[in-house]
């Protein structure tokens, strides 16, 4: 069972990745949830979640999610990652519109999921947003 729950999120952020927005709000249960906590923000449902990769796709076309260590419990997968790409297109906040600052990212996140039935029914990532900010010359 764990293994079946670290490939069904391993092939989630693969979805992300090749910015399939579709197949990203098909890996979550019809209820689930996505809360970006350094925002914070919270996307749910099908008609909202799709907005996280086409946000993020917007802003750092090239993101890359460069996975470390992955700790399952049961239905629980907690990943240590980092996020790395070039911000190259407005990224949209609920504290307003980033416009491209043509720097890279390379920051640490801890993402922690709930499995439902093979489907992510939470999924709660800890991105570190002050490391964002500076790297992107905004603190």
């Amino acid at each position: 069972m764990s293994l079946d729950n670290e490939k069904i999120i391993r092939n989630a952020y693969q979805v992300a990745e090749d910015q399939d927005v579709a197949g990203w709000v098909a890996a979550f249960t019809e209820d689930g949830a996505f809360t970006d906590m350094s925002v914070p923000l919270t996307y749910r449902g099908p008609e909202e979640l799709g907005k996280t990769v086409e946000v993020y796709a917007k802003a750092f076309p090239d993101m890359h999610r460069e996975l470390g260590r992955f700790y399952v419990s049961g239905d629980v997968v907690i990943v240590q990652l980092r996020l790395q790409g070039t911000h190259l297109g407005p990224l949209e906040l609920p504290s307003g519109t980033v416009p491209a600052t043509g720097k890279r990212i390379d920051a640490p996140c801890c993402d922690v999921f709930e499995l439902v039935d093979g489907k992510i029914q939470r999924f709660d990532c800890y991105a570190e947003g002050s490391v964002i900010a500076a790297q992107l010359g905004l603190a």
